[in-house]
């Protein structure tokens, strides 16, 4: 553990050395923030940030040696955060970090989809300027959407995320909570 003197900031970090697992150990290790190179072997770094915006709110600095502004926007489209450009002074990475965690304070609970948020404590939905508490189960049901993206689900996942197993459940039950998430989401017209 380290921490800087000026801002007290204790900072822990993860190596992921194998670029093919990192967006597995990220989400699983669910950190506070990813600093995250371009110039990485097989996967690149502008996809990496873009399958992890896609399935979490982790805040991602990007730190690279690429100084193309190209670069800077094709890191920032897709939810990079902050964008720094190597060599930087130690002072500066610190305060970036420093900012983008206080930007993302009191956003662990929120989940990001398209054009959505979902806070997943009280399962408010945010959504075109408006704001929708929905009902636990469908609550539930979202979470587990939004956080596949745009993997299929299967019902056993359903049922595990809904009742905490997969032994049978009526599958009218499970029918009947879909119904009910689609009513709402065309109560909102989505």
């Amino acid at each position: 553990m380290s921490a800087n003197r000026q801002t007290a900031i204790p900072l822990r970090f993860i190596f992921i050395p194998q670029c093919s697992a990192c967006l597995a150990v990220i989400c699983f290790k669910s950190p506070d923030l990813v600093l995250l190179d371009l110039n990485l072997p097989g996967t690149g770094g502008f996809q990496i940030c873009r399958e992890l915006k896609r399935k979490s709110a982790i805040p991602v600095l990007v730190l690279t040696s690429r100084d193309q502004m190209r670069d800077e926007l094709h890191a920032l489209e897709p939810g990079a955060d902050e964008y720094l450009t190597k060599p930087c002074r130690k002072e500066r990475l610190l305060a970036r970090i420093s900012n983008v965690l206080k930007r993302y304070e009191g956003r662990a609970n929120l989940l990001e989809g398209p054009d959505c948020l979902l806070d997943r404590q009280t399962y408010t939905l945010y959504i075109h300027g408006q704001s929708v508490v929905l009902p636990k189960n469908q609550g539930k049901l979202l979470e587990l959407f939004l956080a596949h993206g745009d993997e299929i689900v299967t019902k056993e996942e359903l049922c595990l995320g809904l009742w905490g197993t997969t032994e049978f459940i009526d599958e009218n039950a499970l029918q009947v909570n879909l119904t009910r998430l689609k009513k709402t989401f065309a109560s909102i017209h989505l």
